[in-house]
């Protein structure tokens, strides 16, 4: 194989460039995996392979003179520069991508070591340049000129901003009865959790593109200003409407902040070892979700519902200080815009698309969300914001294909491999959340347990998980490869409702559990994998676009997920509560039971085992449901190709 190494350098290396050069030229510019890179600046010099390869051409066509090295010391150590290149970027014979490229060029320290082997005294200065270039990555293996230390004080304030979202975005779950008991305004439960993910959700595409236009620092820490306005609001509201006008503010610097935090990360930290830092992103994620579901009824009782806003003050504004010290205003930038004024750069940015997908968005959620749950789904205003969304959809694509710089471009959902992960991400997040939502009807309904008890079931599936999520980075970073957690994740989402489908009320409580875990291991090994992979087949100056994609299609996955799933549970269960259900007071039975799972334990006996019949093939027909949408993320990864990210030394 050309380049590997195995192969003797002094074999026909100067033809083997040539060729390869040939190659790269003749492949298709529409496959994202295997065009030719678009190299942007971004704070280190880059050359494109055709110059690259141009160079090596040059220097083979020179006389030697008496100071020049010889044929075959020229090729000797043109043939260390190819097996020293392949260590580390992609193997020979893989798929490259633009970011691999990006990284292995900034190890080979650009043209300087292919100039500097035409002459001994030239080839001594290039060396010695490089050398110190060398050095001072050795000391620092993070990108745009970061030293160690800050990146860890950036790094550890993203995390610490994490953490807290997270610890947030739960005690919800666990403290809402107390808080909507202390307004007495039980009936608004709802929109506390509705309000939060609506406007995090729908934010998060804006801040990306914003973060190309402005450089990241600023929606950065515009975000986490926000949410540390809103948790403070929170701890002082006063009314009902006060505080769900709080959660939503909440909402947008949440997702502001997160979604920046992530670009940052993958702006600093080099794809080879990206799967590390993946992987500590989890266990904060896993630890701060955790947090809240674990202390949140508990502070509720204790402490108060507002200290559990309270305490959560003093620890986001000394992050908020740290990241405005330490986060480089020019960080996202390339060396084009630096030099434009701010106005210069936002008479580019894409307000019409912005505000029409930040409005289907939101519109969407909102009928998502209502239709069915609070109102039933002829109601107006679910219908009008379920118009408003399927008027937005059109407009959204005519305005995108032709805006210069769109805030969600076409050609992700156009091109595979993009396409198909961003696809798979979405249909994953809804399967699993499916899954999630009507397990614990499954728990209480048909198995009679507590919701307290219930609730405990969900902590194995989320443990396995998470286990999965932090081992899949670091087994990345270890096997370069990105294509088996997608396949594996992918697989395991299929089967966690396949095999769910055939649980019963007597089935050992080992076996459902076993059952109800392999859904979420498999999201544990899928989404970081998409994460991982849809950053490597992109270009740099894509990374802002990519990510903020991503994460909205998984969160509206997430909406659709539960919609869908409740959806096909009621109108199952409406049809075979007629069915199963008999007896003279059946009509008051079937009213009770739809309107409070609670009501089937006080049932008789033998309307009881009637209800749980029909719950249970309810629940397995959104079981089937779930996994027939689940089959098609595996279809979707099976034949994609991906890049390998280099090779272990």
């Amino acid at each position: 194989m050309p380049g590997s190494d195995d192969e003797n350098p002094g074999q026909s290396s100067i033809s083997a460039i040539s060729t390869d050069a040939h190659r790269r030229r003749a492949v298709s510019e529409d496959t994202p995996l295997l065009r030719a890179a678009t190299d942007v600046p971004y704070y280190h010099s880059t050359q494109s392979p055709d110059e690259t390869f141009r160079d090596h051409e040059l220097a083979a066509d020179v006389e030697l003179g008496p100071d020049d090295e010889t044929q075959s010391e020229y090729e000797s150590r043109l043939g260390r520069t190819i097996s020293y290149s392949s260590q580390t970027g992609i193997e020979p014979g893989s798929l490259e991508s633009p970011m691999l490229r990006d990284t292995s060029r900034r190890r080979q320290g650009g043209n300087k070591t292919v100039n500097g082997i035409r002459s001994s005294s030239r080839g001594s200065a290039a060396t010695g340049a490089e050398g110190d270039g060398n050095d001072q990555e050795q000391k620092s293996p993070f990108r745009g000129g970061i030293s160690v230390r800050q990146f860890w004080l950036i790094f550890l304030g993203l995390m610490g901003n994490m953490f807290i979202v997270c610890f947030d975005s739960t005690i919800m779950a666990s403290s809402h009865p107390v808080i909507t008991s202390h307004f007495h305004s039980a009936n608004s439960a709802s929109w506390l959790s509705t309000a939060f993910l609506l406007t995090s959700t729908a934010f998060q595409p804006l801040a990306g593109r914003l973060s190309d236009t402005m450089g990241r620092k600023p929606p950065l820490i515009f975000g986490m200003i926000l949410f540390t306005a809103g948790t403070l609001w929170c701890a002082l509201a006063q009314s009902m409407t006060s505080f769900i006008l709080a959660r939503a503010l909440c909402g947008l610097g949440a997702g502001a902040s997160m979604t920046i935090g992530s670009i940052i990360t993958s702006d600093l930290v080099p794809i080879e070892i990206r799967g590390i830092y993946q992987s500590y992103i989890n266990i904060v994620y896993g630890l701060g979700s955790a947090m809240g579901v674990a202390t949140g009824g508990a502070m509720a009782d204790h402490l108060g519902w507002r200290w559990e806003f309270g305490i959560q003050v003093p620890a986001l504004v000394l992050i908020l200080v740290t990241s405005c010290v330490f986060v480089p205003p020019n960080l996202g930038l390339s060396h084009n815009m630096e030099n434009e004024s701010f106005l210069t750069a936002m008479k580019t940015f894409d307000y019409k698309g912005s505000l029409v997908l930040t409005a289907g968005t939101t519109f969407l959620i909102l009928s998502l969300s209502l239709g069915g749950n609070i109102y039933p789904w002829t109601h107006p205003l679910v219908l009008t914001a379920l118009s408003i969304f399927v008027i937005s959809t059109p407009l959204l694509i005519y305005i995108e294909s032709r805006a210069p710089r769109p805030i969600m471009p076409l050609y992700l959902f156009t091109r595979a491999p993009r396409s198909n992960l961003i696809f798979s991400n979405f249909i994953s997040a809804a399967t699993i959340n499916a899954i999630l939502f009507n397990m614990p009807i499954f728990f209480q309904a048909v198995r009679l347990e507590t919701a307290t008890s219930s609730g405990l079931r969900l902590l194995v599936s989320a443990l396995a998980g998470t286990i999965c999520g932090v081992s899949t980075g670091f087994l990345i970073t270890w096997s370069r490869r990105l294509k088996w957690p997608l396949v594996l994740g992918a697989a395991l989402v299929f089967l966690g409702p396949v095999t769910l489908t055939t649980i019963t009320k007597d089935m050992p409580i080992l076996i459902i559990l076993i059952f109800l875990a392999l859904g979420s291991m498999g999201q544990g090994f899928q989404f970081p994998g998409t994460f991982m992979a849809i950053l490597a087949v992109s270009e740099q100056s894509e990374q802002a676009v990519v990510t903020s994609t991503l994460m909205l299609w998984r969160s509206i996955g997430t909406v659709i997920g539960v919609a869908s799933s409740s959806l096909v549970l009621q109108n199952a269960l409406v049809k075979y509560l007629d069915a199963f259900v008999s007896g003279p007071d059946k009509e008051e039975v079937i009213r009770k039971v739809r309107g409070s799972i609670e009501a089937i334990v006080d049932l008789d006996l033998y309307y009881r085992d009637q209800v749980v019949a029909a719950y249970s093939a309810s629940l397995r027909a959104t079981f089937v449901a779930a996994a027939g949408v689940g089959l098609i993320t595996l279809l979707l990864v099976l034949p994609i190709r991906m890049p390998r990210l280099g090779k272990r030394n």
